[in-house]
């Protein structure tokens, strides 16, 4: 079981600018970031500096619009920006509340595959308290959804813990179940690593699909037949749960808020991750704000 403690008792914001810039994964296109503390109460907010006018994105569940291989928020005006779960999780594990993040591109860039590069530039920024409390959606009863044989649940639990299993056709992944302790900020160790993962057969059709245009084996785990392709081997034995639960902590950061529960969840992705967020913030009665 993982708990990932959101004890801070303060909102946060970072201490100074971050920037960076990158290839997309899926669009084939190099963007660049720029990151800037914002006040309290704002929350995360993506804003695409390509277009004018309406150009700002609220980092919120109900501003999904996608979860194709990936998450996609986007405004009323259509304007999106997709992939922002590693960041979104980056944000969330390191205790972010407040930031507006500037992109000039349709994606955020996928640097290694893993939420770690963020969490070592916000690191590198550091954090300043701000002088309002956080919000922490605590859950009041059980919450369940799935599809076929894929499920995701929450439960009221006193801190935020996961326990997750997924299971893939593969001899190198087949089942892989993550049940470990995450506390005092051991996101960082336990969680950021975990890369993106493919697999070598999907590639040629994912790129028909205008999808993978900018995977490659720096910045995605690709898994052959009967090998892992990346010459460095795999970062945990178990990253590729690993990476699912580093993508779940990011979706469910999109609740706006931190959420203290307790989920499990077999063979969930952004699909189902979305559909529980929904299903616990549409009725008051699910949840109360602490």
């Amino acid at each position: 079981m993982i708990a990932l403690s959101h004890n801070k008792k303060k909102q946060q914001t970072i201490n100074k600018e971050i920037n960076f810039s990158g290839i997309g994964l899926h669009s084939g296109e190099n963007s660049n970031v720029k990151i800037e503390p914002s006040d309290a109460n704002s929350g995360i907010n993506f804003i695409r500096t390509d277009f004018s006018g309406n150009n700002k994105i609220e980092a919120l569940w109900h501003n999904v619009t996608s979860t194709h291989l990936s998450t996609t928020i986007s405004n009323k005006e259509n304007i999106s920006v997709s992939t922002i779960e590693h960041l979104m999780s980056a944000l969330c594990g390191t205790h972010v509340d407040n930031v507006n993040i500037y992109v000039d591109g349709p994606e955020i860039p996928i640097m290694d595959g893993s939420s770690k590069p963020f969490v070592e530039l916000i690191e590198k920024a550091g954090l300043r308290s701000q002088s309002l409390n956080r919000k922490i959606i605590k859950v009041k009863k059980d919450i369940l959804v799935t599809e076929g044989d894929k499920f995701v649940k929450i439960s009221p639990f006193k801190q935020f813990s996961l326990d997750f299993e997924i299971e893939f056709d593969s001899k190198i992944i087949n089942k892989q179940a993550c049940q470990l302790q995450l506390i005092n900020g051991n996101y960082k160790s336990d969680i950021s690593s975990a890369r993106t993962f493919g697999f070598e057969k999907d590639v040629n059709k994912l790129r028909s699909e205008g999808l993978a245009l900018g995977g490659s084996l720096d910045n995605a785990v690709v898994v052959g037949e009967n090998t892992i392709l990346n010459k460095e081997g795999l970062r945990y034995k178990d990253e590729f749960v690993r990476h699912k639960i580093l993508d779940f902590i990011g979706d469910l950061y999109l609740a706006g808020n931190p959420v203290q529960g307790f989920f499990s969840g077999k063979k969930t992705g952004h699909y189902l991750n979305n559909q529980l967020l929904k299903k616990l913030l549409s009725d008051d009665s699910n949840y109360e704000i602490i």
